[in-house]
């Protein structure tokens, strides 16, 4: 297996859902339950990075470790970079950036991303899809599509339908439609140049940060994921969907804590 350090980014400021880091899931903060999947997975080091004591400390008296970092990050890859140069990591290795709103992220599926970047030099950055399932997936603004290049590196990552169904119809089975998982990896060496450009244009006409890359002629390979992986908390909605798996996979499984559900 491919050695790997995994970052979490954690903050409190979620406009859809306050607190989101902490809210509760079976029993656990959400973020908690990102570290336990990438501990899983066989990270190397696994490190919450946060700007709140309150996501530390909650990390720490889980038996996690946790990194105070600068409140001023204009993203999540920013906050990992910050991380990732106090660990004096070489250029060449590889980082994952796991997103702490993704509770039920397979441990199969970050090792899969790990393998997939350090197979490829020439890519800059990885991330991981999934088919969009229905009409109203792809039309949900807080689900990231992206579509990719017949060497299957992304070409544009979007909030909005992309690309668009002709006349208006959706056919899953029949057409390129991706969902966007939210984890990355980077080599440390081409998370320092990602950091180092300013925030973009499209960046920041849509609130993803990876459009930066693709701005800067950075290349990013896109694979479809090795399992199913369940869509990320950015909702209420999503919320309640996910502790609703976790205390039914708790049930069937006496108590063991999921690794995800089935």
């Amino acid at each position: 297996m491919s050695e790997f350090q995994a970052i979490i980014p954690a903050r409190m400021g979620s406009v859809r859902l306050p607190g989101k880091p902490l809210l509760d899931i079976g029993g656990l903060p959400m973020v908690v339950r990102v570290a336990r999947q990438a501990t899983a997975a066989g990270a190397r080091n696994v490190i919450v990075a946060t700007d709140d004591p309150r996501i530390f400390r909650a990390v720490a008296k889980a038996g996690h470790r946790a990194a105070m970092t600068r409140a001023s990050h204009p993203s999540g890859s920013d906050r990992v970079q910050e991380v990732v140069a106090s660990q004096g990591w070489g250029d060449r290795s590889i980082v994952l950036n796991i997103q702490g709103d993704e509770p039920l992220i397979p441990p199969e599926a970050v090792r899969q991303l790990a393998a997939a970047l350090a197979a490829e030099p020439k890519a800059d950055a990885a991330t991981l899809c999934a088919p969009i399932e229905g009409a109203a997936q792809l039309a949900d603004p807080n689900l990231v599509k992206l579509v990719r290049d017949r060497q299957g590196r992304a070409l544009y990552f979007s909030r909005s339908p992309i690309p668009a169904p002709p006349n208006g119809e959706f056919r899953p089975s029949s057409g390129p439609w991706r969902r966007h998982i939210g984890i990355y990896g980077y080599r440390a060496a081409a998370l320092r140049r990602f950091v180092a450009c300013q925030p973009s244009p499209l960046e920041r006409a849509e609130r993803l940060e990876q459009l930066r890359l693709l701005e800067n002629g950075m290349a990013i390979l896109a694979l479809d994921a090795c399992c199913p992986v369940p869509v990320g908390v950015d909702t209420r909605k999503d919320l309640q969907r996910v502790r609703a798996a976790v205390e039914a996979e708790a049930e069937s499984s006496a108590g063991e804590a999921p690794v995800v559900p089935r």
